[in-house]
This record gives C-alpha cells, sequence and structure tokens, in this order.
C-alpha cells in the first residue's frame, strides 16, 4: 500500500514549532486560556498530542491516535463562539511562523476541520438526553 503524499511541503519540526507557539499564546489568551486550562495539566504532553494530530493531517503520518470531536464534546465548556478566537490565534502564529503558502495551506485545512467541530458542538447543545431536539 503507498502512503498518501503529504497535504503540502512542511516540516515535522515546523509543525511541532508553530502548535508550541499558538499554545503559548492561548495560555495568555483572556477567553481561551480558562477553557484550556481546565483541562491541561501537563503542557508539553498536551502539545506532543496535538502536533501528533497535525501531522497526522497534514503528513499523513500513523501517530494520532484520539477521537478530536469526542473530544471536544466531552469537554464540557467548550461554546461554538470560542472557535472563531482560535482560528484567529492559529491563523496569526502561521502567518508569523510560515511563509504565506505554507501558513495558508494549513489555515485552510485548521478552518475545515474547525467548522466540523463547531458543527459538532454545537449539535451537541443543541439536544438534549438521548439525542431530543430543544425546541426553543
Amino acid at each position: 500500500m503507498t502512503a498518501l503524499p503529504p497535504r503540502f511541503d512542511i516540516s515535522e519540526d515546523e509543525i511541532a514549532r508553530v502548535v508550541a507557539r499558538f499554545y503559548a499564546h492561548v495560555r495568555d489568551h483572556p477567553g481561551l486560556a480558562p477553557v484550556f486550562a481546565a483541562h491541561v495539566e501537563d503542557w508539553p504532553a498536551h502539545e506532543a498530542l496535538v502536533t501528533e494530530f497535525w501531522k497526522t493531517s497534514i503528513l499523513h503520518t500513523t501517530g494520532y491516535g484520539g477521537n478530536v470531536m469526542r473530544t471536544h464534546k466531552e469537554a464540557g465548556n467548550v461554546r461554538p463562539g470560542m472557535f472563531d478566537a482560535w482560528l484567529g490565534l492559529f491563523d496569526m502564529v502561521l502567518r508569523a511562523e510560515l511563509d504565506a503558502h505554507k501558513a495558508a495551506a494549513w489555515s485552510a485545512l485548521a478552518h475545515r476541520i474547525g467548522r466540523t467541530l463547531r458543527a459538532g458542538v454545537v449539535e451537541r447543545m443543541q439536544q438534549g438526553p438521548g439525542g431530543v431536539p430543544i425546541l426553543r
């Protein structure tokens, strides 16, 4: 079986650097810091996990075995409006750390994933026990 080619040309070191810089900004962000602080006790381990997620998503490696949707749904404090702040901060880091082509390609992927996660969080929030829709 032939491995899929990377979505775009980027190194593992560049991915790790972007993730580290992003989370340095997250820890200082007034809206996002409390959301992450409620769940992340070991920042290096969290950054390593997220780096593996992005390597799997971009380079098609097999290092990430988590479930991003389930994690965000089960967090309990992730709200749909937070995705705009997350993506804005992520785009800022991408533009600062990468050349324009890499930043644009990664941003497009992050926004696509963000739309999927936002839809999953919104759907969860609009359903009661057993998946019964909340109509008001």
